[in-house]
């Protein structure tokens, strides 16, 4: 029997459940897929608690990889037996599953060297990271970036990446061991926010001046400390709220602080062009499969333990990518 994680009730991760379930045939533009690997991310939460609002019951997740076990009318861009992967936002809700029909539009094929946990752990982490790193900005070598929560999934993604194009990072954690994982992976100034302001910290090691980029994933907790950490007309990128949402401000705080830009990207306008996604997957799965970047499994867990990865996440207890192994 297929299984899957459903909530019907929006709330703490307790409301999320097993259960078993019935797929059927694909449909139009549909395949089946068996589910090997699964992703966690952060995102899934918001679906989870409400911030994303969705009608209910619902399935979670919008990340895995699997195998391709039947095609639906009109699908030419894969055969059964393809290993794959895929990411999205609403329309690929569902992926804490085994089994389960997906848009067969939304499908990446593996390339060789690149296996389904690897591409459950990098699918929308590694997309994130390739539009981050070659869509925002135009950087040149020798520049500086912020990258917050940089122990974390994209964060060793970013600074890996960062560093193949010459760039200098500071990277914020908030332990000792996320501190030493993350130099690991190239990060060049640790700042423990636990123990040190950010911004003061910041300056002092670009001299005065600031950084260029400073990618903030936190959101409310630490949006103040990026703006006061950029360069004058450096760049602030909001891509996500770990700590909540951003409030409101008057614009004009940007052109006291240095006439400074800020944008608040989402995956899925980088992504909704299919030539712009493939160019994008082609680069970051590139990457991996060179070697060039490493992804970082540092947590599996079944299906079964949906609601304690959920806790994990939030309490900041992970760190690289985690994965539900199916």
């Amino acid at each position: 029997m297929v299984k899957a994680v459903r909530f019907y009730q929006t709330g703490a991760p307790e409301v999320l459940v097993l259960e078993d379930v019935d797929v059927g045939a694909p449909g139009v533009g549909q395949v089946r897929l068996r589910h090997v690997a699964v992703g966690l991310n952060y995102a899934d939460t918001y679906f989870r608690n409400g911030t994303y609002p969705i009608p209910l019951p619902s399935g979670i997740g919008v990340e895995a990889a699997g195998v391709v076990t039947e095609l639906g009318p009109d699908v030419t861009n894969v055969t059964v037996g393809d290993k794959v992967t895929y990411t999205g936002f609403i329309n690929t809700l569902g992926a804490y599953s085994t089994e389960r029909l997906v848009p067969a539009a939304s499908l990446i094929k593996l390339p060789e060297g690149i296996d389904c946990e690897t591409a459950a752990a990098m699918t929308m982490r590694g997309l994130t990271s390739a539009y981050l790193m070659r869509r925002i900005h135009d950087f040149k070598p020798g520049e500086t970036i912020l990258l917050h929560a940089a122990a974390g999934g994209v964060g060793l993604i970013v600074t890996q990446w960062a560093k193949l194009l010459g760039l200098r990072v500071i990277g914020t954690v908030s332990t000792d061991e996320k501190a030493a994982l993350a130099r690991s992976h190239g990060c060049d100034e640790i700042i423990n926010y636990t123990r040190e302001a950010i911004a003061p910290r910041v300056r002092e090691l670009t001299g005065g001046r600031g950084v260029d980029v400073a990618f903030d994933s936190v959101g409310k907790n630490t949006f103040m400390a990026s703006l006061d950490s950029l360069c004058r007309r450096g760049l602030m990128v909001c891509v996500g709220t770990a700590s909540g949402t951003i409030p409101p401000f008057d614009p004009q705080l940007l052109a006291m602080k240095g006439s400074l830009y800020l944008t608040r990207p989402a995956l899925a306008d980088y992504i909704a062009d299919p030539a712009e996604k493939a160019a994008l997957a082609a680069e970051v799965f590139g990457h991996v499969a060179a070697g060039r970047i490493k992804i970082e499994i540092n947590q599996r867990y079944s299906l079964e333990q949906a609601a304690q990865a959920h806790q994990d996440l939030e309490s900041r207890k992970t760190t690289g990518s985690s994965i539900f192994v199916v």
